[in-house]
């Protein structure tokens, strides 16, 4: 390299431009590491140092990403599916059977939705299980372990309220024995199904708030925990794992 273009390189890097995207210099400390971890915009969701154990994928199954995925994918789908939905009880089996029969990859959009809310269910159960069998819950994890817990039950408002809309036989009497179940919890029972149902049967209004529920207020509140939830995770130095004694076995094998 002459010494002309050393110099081009020398101003674009010291430019204030360059500088307020890349505010440190090439990572070859931990110091610099640290900083450039922390300060750059594509590193964020990163924490600055992970356990080495929790990086293997025997030890996660990667089951927190494969939740993320399959949410990105229903909200993908459930906003194409929109285009041609109709949250009307005349009109709601039709646009459905419509999508199926008439709608370009319709069946396959409903159908990827469908199984995608299905997997979500499963694999939100699998991470949580997983969390609580390698103590991940515990201190000072236990705030996002509630976040996570509220997740789940998130997922399961919102495949429910969403079994509701295709308004055949099947989720209409689903919908009726749930919340009749729902209305027989102690003192908010009542006061909670008529607040589904926005009657005292399952009908237009209750068409309507589990569609709002479904396409609007569940997926806003989980895209903020989800948000929440992964911030914890980085802030708490990413997924839990203890290597401490992992190490000190390896630097003392006859060590019980």
């Amino acid at each position: 390299m002459t010494v002309q273009s050393k110099s081009r390189l020398s101003f674009l890097t010291e430019s204030r431009v360059w500088r307020s995207f890349f505010r440190h210099g090439w990572p070859d400390n931990p110091l610099d590491r640290s900083l450039t971890m922390t300060s750059n915009v594509f590193f964020h969701l990163h924490p600055v140092k992970v356990s080495r154990k929790s990086l293997r994928w025997s030890y996660s199954f990667g089951l927190g990403v494969i939740s993320a995925i399959l949410f990105a994918v229903l909200v993908i789908t459930g906003v194409i599916l929109m285009f041609y939905y109709v949250p009307s009880i005349e009109r709601a089996y039709p646009a459905m059977k419509e999508i199926q029969l008439s709608v370009p990859l319709g069946e396959f959009t409903r159908n990827m939705h469908r199984w995608s809310a299905h997997a979500m269910v499963l694999v939100v159960i699998l991470h949580m299980v997983r969390v609580f069998y390698t103590g991940a819950y515990k201190p000072p994890r236990e705030f996002n372990w509630v976040v996570g817990v509220s997740l789940l039950l998130m997922t399961l408002g919102a495949s429910f309220t969403g079994y509701l809309l295709p308004w055949d036989q099947l989720s209409y009497w689903a919908i009726t024995v749930g919340t009749n179940i729902a209305g027989y919890a102690p003192v908010a029972g009542p006061a909670m199904r008529e607040m589904l149902l926005g009657g005292a049967d399952v009908g237009q209004n209750a068409l309507i708030r589990f569609y709002t529920l479904h396409i609007a207020v569940v997926p806003l509140i989980m895209i903020v925990a989800i948000s929440i939830h992964l911030w914890r995770v980085r802030k708490d130095g990413g997924l839990a794992a203890n290597d401490v004694a992992a190490s000190n076995r390896a630097a003392n094998p006859k060590a019980k």
